[in-house]
């Protein structure tokens, strides 16, 4: 089963591990993710506040999508070609 956290939920989790009151291993173990996922977040997430990862997300997002739909019009842009070749 994936577990989502959200954002804020990300960011108060690295600022916790930030504080250094308890071991990486342990605040893992409390907020039940595994220490890979803690050091991806903390390089993807580590130094930014709720708005910047919210930020992010979107530009990723949207990233996404224009990616999608460059890729299509590269399709129709081959069949295009493929159609006048064959006139």
């Amino acid at each position: 089963m994936k577990k989502r956290h959200t954002e804020e939920q990300i960011i108060t989790i690295l600022r916790e591990a930030e504080a250094g009151t308890i071991p990486v291993k342990a605040l893992c173990k409390r907020h039940n993710i595994s220490e890979q996922t803690f050091f991806r977040w903390r390089n993807r997430f580590g130094g930014m506040d709720v708005p910047d990862a919210r930020r992010l997300k979107d530009l990723e997002s949207e990233n996404a999508k224009l990616k999608r739909l460059v890729a299509e019009q590269m399709l129709v842009i081959e069949g295009m070609k493929e159609i006048a070749r064959k006139k």
